[in-house]
């Protein structure tokens, strides 16, 4: 404190140096306000206001220690309402989300109509993933103060998380109307407008928070998921690495990141694996990994099998364990979900009475998550989310089980060492692409996925057969984000050489007109007329699945194609055409298909993929009886054989823990 007094000004009295501190203080000016507040403490040590304020410059210099010391000093003296708000605020600061809460709560209770208190205790409470009580907080400091800015900016973002876009956006228009220079507002404006497939306003609305917030990295990382949606990928890619400058250690924004490189055009795999590996050098620097794993290595023992993932739910991870889960021998292999968001729907009601136990991990830290998993014993830990939204790799830069492995939801390398295994088959990994990765390749036989057949079940139109001579529907029902620019050149030859044919494009960026006209003028640029797309956004999944009722042909996207949206037209009984990859993610397609023996579905290179795709529809004959027998071909096939593929996972998961044990 004395040190910091150098450069007082010459207040003569106590009230002199708090007012001449507080000036100072509300300029910006902290260190020179510190000094003040030091000063008026030699002149009367017990001065609740300047014990307060000191500890609040302390708060905002992130001295947190000395910023409780000092506010709690202020309030045995004078216990008024401001110092237990800014104690709570201190308390925040630091992590201490309880104890902030109870200070918050006993500002409110020495002042109701604190409506600063009330907002702050809002904040503590969406932190603690508390949003309906975090939004009466903010609804009660709105009410209390309307001119409050912050709190309509607030309350507008936790209305957004609890699905009501429309007030969210309201709100915060309110708060921009307020304070127009409040970049938060205009950040939280643009996530409500994305979160109703308004694409445009919110990245302007970012753009605009951008200005006003230039080094909050949040921002830079919003508006690059808005461009992904749009399709603007190399955009999307320069905004993560904007957010990645100003926070370099930011897992979020290295997620996104990689997630865009592993399926933007002219990155090539060696490219994409060296910022792989940078990722992981970062994770692995905040790690402490674990070498005293508490398992069970009785040789009759069950294998512990860790899931870790967002994804436990009607999603496409969802689909591909439900079947596969319910056909695993408990004797065998018991599993252990940590599950990473607080959202469950039907699917995962009937999925979890197959796990010995369900955690969830939201609220831990990276650091008690993994302790957490040691301590339940776990033999083999799945990541099942790799760079995608929700996922907590750097969990496993902790290495909480002696093997782990990624499976299912991504289709390149997590860039972890930590992470043993990639887990995949001949055709997704090819010797020859080994290289590709950090983790070691693991492939099962005749394929990786299982597919769960939809319920309830959604009927195939039998009168959906045309007339021979009538023009055919190809089709895409998937997200946009994977249709470039030469996928659409490709797919603009195939409707010039099939005279009257139509293409059927349904996606969740659909439902918004200004994304309908953007498609439109990309297409019409390459020739092809708005008479000639149909387009649709998302809907309930029968209707989604009865759609297919209205395509002859399913055209996968490259370098991304589909994987579940595959599975799901063939199920509909409409085939589906791909070009062949040069990459895992290139080859996902490819992996369904020869797992139903459609390999004549699969296209070298751009050219036949257009030649096949104009052959099969004036085959109608042949495409017919192809459909006919599509769905049960599927129930037949490796994809969809549930017990097989059980108990080809319980037979990868006991070798994995032999080899580890035999490497140990």
């Amino acid at each position: 404190m004395n040190s910091a007094m150098s450069g007082a000004p010459d207040f003569q009295t106590v009230s002199q140096a708090v007012e001449g501190g507080l000036a100072l203080h509300r300029m910006g000016r902290l260190d020179e306000a510190r000094a003040a507040y030091a000063h008026a403490l030699t002149l009367a040590p017990a001065h609740a206001d300047a014990l307060h304020l000191l500890g609040v410059v302390a708060m905002q210099q992130r001295r947190y220690a000395d910023a409780l010391d000092l506010i709690g000093r202020a309030i045995e003296i004078s216990p008024q309402a401001v110092f237990f708000d800014n104690l709570g605020c201190a308390l925040f600061g630091w992590g201490k989300l309880a104890a902030a809460a109870e200070c918050h709560q006993q500002a409110i209770a020495l002042d109701a109509a604190a409506y600063r208190a009330h907002n702050n205790l809002g904040n503590v409470l969406h932190r603690m993933r508390l949003p309906a009580a975090a939004a009466a907080s903010f609804r009660t400091a709105v009410a209390l103060n309307p001119a409050f800015a912050e709190a309509h900016c607030n309350l507008g973002n936790v209305l957004r998380e609890l699905g009501d876009a429309t007030s969210a956006a309201e709100h915060c228009h309110q708060a921009i109307a307020l304070a127009p220079r409040l970049g938060e507002a205009h950040n939280n404006l643009g996530n409500a407008l994305k979160t109703q497939g308004r694409l445009d306003e919110a990245a302007q609305c970012y753009l605009d928070a951008q200005r006003l917030m230039p080094h909050e990295a949040q921002v830079p990382l919003n508006l690059g998921i808005v461009r992904r949606e749009m399709g603007r990928h190399d955009e999307a890619i320069a905004c993560f690495r904007h957010a990645i400058a100003l926070r370099p250690d930011w897992h979020e924004a290295w997620s996104n990141l990689l997630f865009t490189l592993s399926f933007a055009q002219d990155v090539a795999p060696a490219d994409y694996l060296g910022e792989a590996r940078r990722y992981g050098d970062v994770v692995a620097a905040s790690a402490k990994p674990y070498t005293d794993w508490c398992v069970d290595t009785a040789p009759d023992a069950p294998l512990r099998v860790g899931l870790m993932t967002a994804d436990l739910r009607t999603h496409p991870v969802g689909f591909f364990l439900e079947n596969v889960i319910a056909h695993l021998d408990a004797s065998r292999v018991q599993l252990y979900a940590y599950s990473t968001r607080n959202y469950e729907d039907a699917l995962t009601t009937r999925i979890k009475p197959h796990f010995a136990k369900w955690t969830s991990v939201v609220e831990l830290d990276d650091a008690s998550a993994a302790r957490a998993i040691r301590d339940d014993g776990v033999h083999v830990l799945l990541d099942l989310s790799g760079h995608t939204d929700g996922n907590r790799l750097p969990v496993f830069a902790w290495k909480p089980a002696p093997v782990q492995a990624s499976w299912i939801a991504y289709f390149a390398s997590t860039g972890l060492p930590a992470i043993d295994y990639v887990i995949g088959d001949e055709w997704v990994l090819p010797a020859s692409e080994a290289d590709h990765f950090v983790e070691r390749p693991w492939r099962l036989p005749h394929g990786y996925l299982c597919f769960t057949p939809p319920r309830p079940v959604v009927a195939i139109d039998p009168a959906r057969r045309r007339e021979p001579q009538a023009a055919p529907t190809y089709g895409y029902f998937g997200d946009l984000v994977k249709v470039n620019d030469r996928v659409l050149a490709v797919w603009a030859r195939i409707l010039a050489a099939t005279p009257g044919a139509r293409l059927f494009l349904k996606a969740q960026q659909l439902g918004d007109e200004t994304a309908r006209e953007t498609l439109r003028t990309r297409l019409t640029a390459l020739g092809i007329g708005a008479e000639r797309l149909i387009m649709e956004g998302a809907s309930a999944r029968p209707d989604y699945l009865a759609a297919y009722n209205r395509i002859d042909v399913t055209l996968s996207p490259f370098p991304y194609p589909g994987g579940t949206t595959t599975a799901e037209s063939l199920w509909m009984g409409v085939p589906v055409l791909c070009r062949r990859g040069e990459r895992f993610l290139g080859h996902l397609c490819e992996s369904v298909l020869q797992s139903v023996g459609l390999d004549d579905w699969i296209a070298a290179d751009d050219d036949e993929y257009v030649a096949k795709a104009v052959a099969f529809v004036r085959d109608r004959a042949a495409l017919d009886a192809l459909v006919d027998g599509l769905r049960e071909r599927v129930l037949g096939s490796t994809l969809a054989d549930a017990k097989r593929f059980a108990l080809t996972l319980e037979r990868a998961f006991a070798e994995m823990w032999q080899a580890h044990r035999v490497h140990v």
